[in-house]
């Protein structure tokens, strides 16, 4: 399907074309894992063209919110949660294992380093791992950390109304203490969090008063186990959706770990979030995700990814589970592993995602410039989805 380029970022370099080989990882790269999960990717027979749609304000205006809205939650995210703000990569070293591995199989964009004879770089796919480093290095203590202005290029990632190449987000990081990885922790923090996201609401609606506030005064949380009972037939997109539609704001636990059934609720890493430990009713996940309900989309909607980091137990345990032991050889493994790394909680906040929730945008093109599927830009064209 050819492509457009729409005032796109430049890629250093891309996936394989479809038919090609992906050359096998080296000896010092980790292994990709597949892992059986629920979710489908994204094409353009999920694309949403809402009916009658029409953006409530324009393009240029559009632009000034964007601003306004990140410099606000910026500030209220630094003040809320006790971070520092640091200056983030766009590449690492491969082979370290400091880039997100995501669901073990997206492959990231990466590059010779010409002035480096021998070294290869990846463009981040989330800085999940880095910042636990940036901890250590910067001397944190517990209740204080670090956030960062995160830009990544994701090659795999489908194309639809929520998902683009282009990702932006708030990658965030604070020290714990042992006594805090538990979930009522975990609540705190989400909690704290979903504060940020009402005086966000607050502050888009007194500016534009088309804009009407959507969010419920409290966030509700629930397990993905409790999902699976409940909806036992759905799989886990229909869950989320059925149980956000009726509750507008939820945080899901357990994101990761097995079910009941032996499936997983969605795909994540085994080397930062925690989602094997025990936690709420002997459940296993000391993470989640937050959704909340988008009224254009009529969709789950989430804004957040985040949980209580690995310690040295949990790490070797999932890596095992993922049947990928043998990533605790790479350089941010063995750190963690002999103690060098603080305990953690951490997560991301996409900053695209939330701006298109909170201006009651239809595709997430319309706030960030990415690039797009030539057809998807002509159904947005007719469908009066101005994207960038």
């Amino acid at each position: 399907m050819p492509a457009l380029m729409h005032h796109a970022p430049a890629l250093v370099s891309a996936a394989p074309p479809r038919g090609s080989r992906t050359p096998a990882p080296t000896a010092n790269e980790p292994k990709r894992v597949n892992i059986k999960i629920h979710r489908k990717r994204t094409s353009m027979d999920s694309l949403i063209i809402p009916p009658g749609y029409r953006p409530l304000i324009g393009v240029k205006e559009t632009e000034r919110a964007i601003k306004a809205l990140k410099d606000f939650f910026e500030l209220n995210l630094a003040t809320e949660l006790s971070l520092s703000r640091v200056t983030a990569p766009l590449f690492v070293p491969s082979g370290t294992g400091i880039n997100d591995d995501l669901n073990g199989v997206e492959q990231p964009v990466s590059f010779a380093v010409k002035a480096i004879p021998g070294v290869r770089a990846e463009i981040v796919q989330s800085l999940a791992k880095w910042k636990r480093l940036q901890l250590a290095q910067l001397g944190f203590g517990p209740g204080y950390g670090l956030y960062t202005d995160m830009n990544a290029i994701r090659p795999d990632e489908g194309l639809d109304n929520t998902h683009s190449l282009y990702v932006d987000q708030w990658d965030w990081e604070r020290v714990i203490t042992p006594a805090e990885r538990n979930v009522e922790f975990l609540k705190k923090i989400v909690r704290k969090i979903y504060s940020i996201l009402k005086r966000a609401e607050h502050f888009v609606c007194e500016r534009y008063p088309a804009i009407r506030p959507e969010l419920p005064e409290e966030i509700k949380f629930v397990h993905a186990e409790e999902l699976l009972a409940q909806y036992p037939k759905l799989t886990p997109k229909e869950r989320e959706r059925e149980f956000v539609r009726e509750h507008r704001a939820v945080f899901i636990i357990g994101i990761g770990g097995q079910l009941a059934d032996g499936s997983i609720h969605d795909g994540r890493a085994p080397d930062y979030d925690d989602w094997s430990s025990p936690g709420e009713n002997g459940w296993p996940g000391l993470n989640g995700d937050v959704f909340v309900w988008n009224p254009v989309l009529e969709m789950a909607f989430e804004l957040s990814s985040m949980g209580i980091r690995v310690d040295q137990e949990a790490l070797l345990r999932q890596l095992e589970i993922r049947k990928c032991l043998e990533r605790k050889n790479l350089l941010w493994h063995r750190r963690l592993i002999e103690g060098q790394m603080p305990l953690s909680i951490g997560g991301g906040i996409g900053q695209s995602r939330l701006c298109m929730y909170y201006l009651r945008k239809a595709h997430i093109g319309e706030i960030q410039a990415s690039m797009w599927p030539s057809d998807m830009l002509e159904r947005c064209r007719a469908g009066n989805l101005p994207l960038l």
